[in-house]
């Protein structure tokens, strides 16, 4: 294709590297919750970002925003934590389309009693692979990607940070 930007060996080699690591990091994280722990890998995220909310509730639409979701699997989602007694619908008093997910007190249990195995897994598999000065630079990089790619999104600064990811301002 005319114009097309082809990657040198050095970019395929990290953006390759990039990739595996990802991939290999988060099945590795999945792989531990699913073995170690009753919250399933696939759950954990949703359970997770309604427990760091006030009242342990959110909109079901934020809450697939937060969760990096479609709406429509998020619904299936949520019906599956219901069925686990984990989380329960409530509708919108002001909305009557809107919808609220909010986290029981079983499903805080259940989060409070998985929470040690990943943070453990992200310590030992990220956090300490790395030094200071590597996670400083990361993280300068992936803010650099995500800015970029919130920018393409149309979204916000403003809406970054309301999904937990305020960006500083550059310098």
């Amino acid at each position: 294709m005319a114009g097309t930007r082809w990657l040198n060996e050095d970019e395929q080699r990290t953006w390759r590297t990039f990739v595996m690591a990802t991939k290999l990091l988060f099945d590795q994280l999945d792989q531990e919750l699913d073995e170690q722990t009753e919250v399933p890998s696939r759950y954990y995220e949703i359970v997770a970002r309604l427990a760091e909310v006030p009242d342990r509730r959110l909109r079901m639409s934020d809450l697939a925003d937060l969760s990096q979701s479609s709406r429509s699997r998020l619904s299936h989602s949520v019906a599956r934590l219901e069925s686990l007694g984990w989380i329960r619908r409530e509708a919108s008093p002001t909305d009557r389309r809107g919808a609220f997910a909010v986290l029981t007190d079983e499903g805080f249990a259940a989060l409070e009693a998985a929470a040690p195995v990943h943070v453990e897994g992200v310590r030992t598999h990220f956090f300490d692979q790395l030094d200071a000065e590597q996670l400083e630079e990361l993280r300068r990089i992936s803010e650099r990607v995500l800015e970029h790619l919130v920018a393409v999104k149309g979204s916000s600064p403003e809406e970054l940070g309301r999904l937990g990811m305020p960006l500083e301002p550059r310098s």
